[in-house]
């Protein structure tokens, strides 16, 4: 009775390695992507390396190279992975309404102590390097746009807006406020500033 030759250890490792290779975990993904965040906020774009990255998140610069092939690959991936975490436009029946939930999430989200150091370090990048610029009009642009658009078609709508509202405009006058405020000044919001912003936005809107 003839066997069949038994397959070397080089010929069952050849055969195995593309599918290991192929195997990125999820939850080391997602320790360098946090790790990214930290150390952006820590020492900025400039001073940030893949070393710091890969001892902030406990794996081995291999394990971040795999995935990226420089930090502004990896810094664009993950403005990219913020953009498509888009929250859905608020719907609370008024424009006030809508304005002052947009106005409350926008709030929450500049004022946490990572986004609050990020954001203005990448916008000072974004001057050097047009793919960030790109990234971060996906991410700080167009999504807020978006929202603004389905704000603003909801109120004409109701009437409560003419025809021909501007959500461009819209935007401006309900974000950049904050923006300004918690972003440049970096002042704390009094009591009551919320409901007047955006009762000051709804009478401008309707003008």
């Amino acid at each position: 009775m003839t066997t069949e030759p038994r397959p070397s250890a080089a010929s069952r490792t050849a055969r195995r390695a593309p599918a290991g290779a192929a195997v990125l975990r999820e939850e080391v993904t997602d320790a360098i992507r946090a790790a990214v965040f930290e150390e952006l906020a820590a020492v900025g774009f400039a001073r940030m390396s893949i070393e710091g990255i890969a001892r902030r998140a406990g794996v081995g610069k291999t394990a971040v190279y795999r995935r990226w092939k420089s930090k502004l690959a990896l810094v664009l991936d993950l403005v990219s992975v913020f953009a498509a975490q888009g929250l859905p436009a608020p719907a609370t029946g008024s424009l006030y309404g809508d304005v002052r939930a947009l106005l409350e999430v926008a709030a929450h989200a500049l004022r946490h102590p990572v986004a609050s150091q990020v954001i203005p370090d990448l916008l000072v990048e974004a001057a050097r390097h047009p793919e960030i610029s790109d990234a971060i009009k996906a991410a700080l642009l167009d999504g807020q746009r978006g929202i603004a658009a389905v704000i603003v078609r909801e109120a004409v709508a109701r009437g409560e807006l003419p025809e021909g509202a501007d959500p461009d405009r819209a935007l401006d006058l309900i974000i950049g406020p904050l923006y300004w405020r918690l972003v440049v000044v970096r002042g704390e919001l009094p009591p009551g500033y919320l409901d007047d912003l955006a009762a000051s936005a709804v009478l401008a809107l309707s003008r």
